[in-house]
């Protein structure tokens, strides 16, 4: 049950994150660039100082902290210049997908069973969260706003990989958005990068950063080893399902009936996919 919990918080903190982020960069208040980078410095200072408030290390091996600042970083530039030119429904089905495909690949590769469930559970979600997701009617789509979207999937993917191995959640996290914020920042500097920001927007960036993005991650890293694989990489699909009922409540966003057998769908399929884990286990 506490598992439950803690795992439902965390994919609550991740779709509060794509509402904040639309509540500050679709106005104008801040351009996605400069953000991510204050989500970064917010989450950064928080995570380091409840660090030291606890005694808590940042120290890790060198490999970890590398692989997981890099891909941290890999996921924020790759999320920010996606939605430039991406619809955000069609960015969500695209990173969520391919953060699945990424873990469970991972997973598979290195010798973890996948059962009949687990595979057809997985498909399932993934179905539900495109009949959601996918855009209705004539669309262009951005072949760079993809390739960038597949870029912070595939970031994303590997930052949760290397979480399941973390000693330390809270020192861990503070360690990889240390360096993931030198790293973007020196990033955005060499490509010339020229922030546009107001207090609105920097204040919703910081509630990002310092809640949702910071605390949400360092709760990730703490549920992540306890989680199978598979059920790790599907439950994140219901983050989109999420942000939706959130952006139609507080923003005032369309909700359908396609929406809502979408959800229901990609709920079955994690479902499904929770019980061939268990099913193997008994088994």
């Amino acid at each position: 049950m506490r598992l439950t919990l803690l795992t439902t918080l965390t994919m609550i903190a991740f779709a509060a994150n794509s509402v904040l982020n639309r509540l500050a960069v679709g106005p104008g208040y801040i351009d996605a660039e400069s953000f991510a980078l204050v989500r970064l410095a917010a989450g950064m200072l928080v995570l380091v100082g409840l660090a030291l408030h606890q005694g808590v290390s940042l120290r890790q091996p060198v490999g970890r902290l590398m692989s997981g600042g890099v891909s941290l970083t890999v996921y924020m530039i790759g999320f920010s210049l996606a939605y430039k030119s991406l619809d955000a429904g069609l960015g969500a089905l695209i990173l969520f997908g391919v953060v699945q495909f990424t873990m469970v690949a991972w997973n598979t590769a290195m010798g973890a069973p996948l059962g009949r469930l687990q595979l057809g559970g997985g498909v399932l979600a993934l179905a539900g969260l495109a009949l959601v997701l996918w855009p209705q009617g004539a669309v262009s789509v951005s072949l760079s706003g993809v390739l960038f979207m597949v870029l912070a999937g595939l970031g994303w993917g590997a930052y949760s990989l290397v979480g399941r191995g973390a000693q330390s959640p809270l020192g861990a996290t503070a360690g990889n958005f240390v360096l993931s914020f030198v790293l973007t920042l020196a990033v955005l500097s060499m490509v010339g990068w020229q922030g546009h920001m107001t207090p609105v927007g920097v204040g919703l960036a910081i509630l990002s950063g310092a809640v949702t993005s910071g605390l949400g991650y360092a709760l990730w890293y703490t549920v992540l080893p306890r989680l199978p694989g598979p059920l790790a990489a599907t439950v994140q699909l219901s983050v989109p399902v999420l942000a939706i009922a959130a952006g139609a409540l507080a923003l005032g966003e369309h909700l359908d009936l396609r929406i809502i057998l979408g959800s229901g769908i990609v709920i079955a399929g994690i479902a499904t996919v929770l019980r061939g884990g268990i099913s193997r286990k008994v088994g």
